[in-house]
């Protein structure tokens, strides 16, 4: 590891426990905070994690400002049982109607922030059990109380779960066998994250709102890159929340999420100095099934669209001068 790198883990990691609600609500002042939950069919765990937040947040400590889950399309429960439980629920559709929504997380968190109006935007993902409030204080602490910082990410232990089995340490698989080596690689400078790919983060407006935002799975990827490019790496600080428990996927699945990492790795590294990405990318993902005939293939189109930093888009341009005034 980079001693510049060993450096930053001394100095810019912490854990939940340095971050009590009290010391950040001596640091908070003026600054306004969202709380944003992508959703997709998370009526399971999405009631518990907002009842949390609300109770413990913003109920009795006035951390949080605002509580949004932004919907991407559940055929379940999941929006009335966020609203029930005291969350501002919003149709991905219904953000920027003119501009067709495509697939994919990013897309979710892209339109949140015309939605929101937090100067830090914390993003929760949905599917997490035996929620508390760390999760959210963690990530703030470091914004909170340091202006120099941007980006915050958390670190977690995350057990992989099979029926009744449950390795310690066998989460993240994708990180280990794709985010993690490919960073290592071309970006060195961002080795010392734990959880690259980890969906809990909280970062400022100002600098959520000059990244590219790639639609699915690679937008974890990009933005640490993109960050690092922007304001450097220590900007940038991570906090030990202890254990993520969430749904995991299936090898087939967790094959496509790394495809889309892989595309939005392969686009910066191709970027000209005028960001633009002069070969184009093959995005046909072929996988194998077997059934009772042998092997079938299977090809997914993987085509993971970016969409551009949020301030350059005039809707949100002209939001933000009527919210000035």
């Amino acid at each position: 590891m980079q001693p510049e790198v060993s450096a930053w883990l001394r100095r810019r990691s912490s854990v939940a426990a340095d971050w009590p609600v009290d010391k950040l609500l001596d640091a908070k002042r003026d600054t306004r905070v969202s709380v944003v939950l992508p959703a997709l069919n998370e009526a399971a765990t999405v009631g518990d994690i907002v009842k949390v937040v609300r109770t413990e947040l913003i109920e009795r400590a006035p951390l949080v400002d605002e509580l949004v889950v932004v919907d991407s399309g559940s055929v379940d429960d999941t929006s009335r049982i966020a609203a029930d439980a005291g969350a501002r629920v919003v149709h991905r559709d219904d953000i920027l109607p003119a501009l067709p929504a495509v697939r994919g997380k990013g897309e979710v968190l892209w339109r949140s922030l015309l939605v929101t109006d937090g100067d830090i935007v914390a993003f929760v993902d949905a599917d997490l059990k035996d929620f508390s409030a760390d999760f959210v204080t963690g990530i703030l602490g470091p914004l909170l109380t340091d202006t120099s910082v941007q980006l915050v990410k958390a670190m977690y232990d995350r057990p992989l779960e099979i029926g009744d089995t449950i390795v310690p340490a066998g989460g993240g698989r994708v990180t280990e066998l794709v985010a993690r080596p490919l960073l290592n690689l071309h970006w060195p400078e961002l080795a010392g994250f734990v959880q690259p790919l980890g969906g809990e983060y909280a970062a400022r407006r100002s600098l959520l709102e000059q990244l590219p935002f790639p639609c699915g799975y690679g937008v974890e990827t990009a933005m640490l890159v993109d960050t690092l490019r922007l304001v450097g790496l220590d900007a940038m600080a991570q906090v030990d929340v202890g254990v993520r428990r969430h749904n995991h996927q299936d090898e087939a699945g967790l094959g496509r999420m790394a495809a889309e990492i892989l595309q939005a790795v392969e686009r910066r590294l191709r970027r000209g100095p005028n960001g633009a990405h002069p070969v184009e990318l093959s995005t046909a993902l072929t996988q194998f099934e077997r059934d009772e005939g042998g092997f079938r293939l299977r090809t997914h189109d993987v085509a993971a669209r970016e969409r551009p930093p949020m301030a350059t888009v005039p809707a949100y341009r002209a939001r933000t001068r009527l919210v000035e005034r």
